[in-house]
């Protein structure tokens, strides 16, 4: 395989894998959330290297506010990460 074809390749994939993303992000926020929680608890025990728990900083979701009455997304929680 041509390294430039391989290259076309790899760069394609990261454009699906972005856009699958954003679309998760808009369409599904609550599942992405436990996903994002169930990625990053494993990874902020106790014993963990140093570099492998800020990771596990870096990838757990922002913490959301305490109000008990929220029944859905009205874009009253903190202002997502970028």
């Amino acid at each position: 395989m041509d390294a430039w074809l391989l290259f076309q390749y790899v760069v394609i994939a990261l454009a699906v894998l972005l856009s699958a993303w954003v679309v998760a992000r808009k369409q599904f926020p609550g599942s992405v959330r436990r996903l994002r929680v169930a990625v990053a608890l494993p990874l902020l025990r106790e014993g963990k290297p140093a570099w492998l728990r800020s990771v596990g900083r870096w990838v757990a979701p922002a913490v959301q506010g305490g109000n008990v009455a929220c029944g859905g997304c009205d874009n009253c929680g903190p202002d997502p990460r970028r």
